[in-house]
């Protein structure tokens, strides 16, 4: 970690920087790519170069071939007179064989060189483009030193410090937006036989106490019970069993207004109490909607960007 552009409890916006990597081995690995990008580019030049050397020497070949084939033509009626002597017609049969031998080992060798290449043009080539793709994945990791705030929010459990080592998956701080919150109600299960979704709710924060009441709505009834979901869940198959009221989770929606006006932070206690007269809902939460729950644009990348500087390295690699 070289740099943190942020503190404990500060507000930042989606997209602002909050932490910044020691970019030198990314920077290192970027020009390795862009190292092996040109070579492939160079090797790949000499390649077509030498298919386009054997391409003329195989028009050189026709040509010994043609020239070849017409001495022939021309001492073999000859020889049934007795106006050339054999041995000088088996020579001439013999230049025209190893003629043709020699043209079949240049198209052998064209064919070999062609079958490399794939018939596509160096740009397209798969080398170049796995060497291109290689060269956007180093380019992107370089960015990424940069640590952006996927969404709008509050910083909290901000754990990491300048100095730090950190690898993939360590959490260095969290970003809670407060814009965003939902109040869990852990009511028993006796209590429930008349909640129903969308059945309107109000809340009683004890951080502002009764001067202060929030409506919200019944968002749906959790898929088990908190006991269920624990790390060691009770076993009740023994014969020492003990009943004991389980509680479930139900989600209330707040008002997004009152929470603006209002905010609360998480973790905190709330008297929720549901209003069960309308009980046309459903018991069980909604379906999955069509569009994401929670989204952000702030981690896209420009690939294009990187894929025209790739271009570009090929483009002078091309010329050089």
């Amino acid at each position: 970690v070289q740099d943190i552009l942020v503190v404990e409890n500060q507000r930042v916006q989606a997209g602002a920087e909050v932490i910044k990597l020691d970019p030198a081995d990314a920077e290192v690995a970027q020009r390795q790519a862009e190292a092996r990008l040109e070579a492939a580019v160079f090797q790949l030049r000499e390649r077509y170069a030498s298919l386009a050397q054997y391409e003329a020497v195989i028009a050189q070949r026709q040509l010994s071939v043609q020239k070849a084939q017409d001495d022939l033509a021309r001492r073999a009626p000859l020889a049934g007179d007795q106006t050339l002597s054999a041995e000088e017609v088996a020579h001439a049969r013999q230049a025209d064989k190893d003629a043709r031998a020699a043209l079949d080992v240049a198209v052998k060798q064209a064919e070999s060189v062609r079958s490399g290449l794939g018939g596509v043009a160096l740009i397209n080539h798969p080398s170049v483009l796995s060497a291109k793709a290689d060269f956007i994945q180093t380019w992107l990791a370089l960015r990424r030193n940069v640590i952006l705030a996927p969404v709008s929010g509050y910083i909290a459990k901000r754990s990491v410090q300048v100095g730090a080592h950190v690898t993939p998956g360590t959490v260095m701080l969290s970003i809670v937006p407060l814009d965003q919150l939902w109040v869990d109600a852990n009511f028993k299960e006796s209590e429930l036989r008349n909640i129903r979704v969308d059945q309107p709710v109000k809340i009683e924060a004890d951080l502002y106490g009764s001067k202060v009441e929030y409506h919200g709505k019944v968002g749906g009834l959790s898929a088990g019970t908190g006991s269920a979901f624990s790390l060691l869940p009770a076993q009740n198959a023994t014969g020492n069993w003990v009943k004991v009221v389980q509680r479930l989770p139900v989600r209330i929606q707040l008002d997004p207004k009152e929470l603006a006006e209002h905010p609360l932070r998480i973790g905190l206690s709330t008297t929720v109490t549901v209003d069960t007269h309308q009980r046309d809902g459903g018991v069980l939460g909604s379906s999955m909607p069509l569009a994401p729950v929670n989204s952000t644009q702030v981690l896209n990348q420009p690939i294009q960007e990187a894929e025209a500087i790739a271009d570009r390295i090929i483009s002078r690699s091309l010329a050089k």
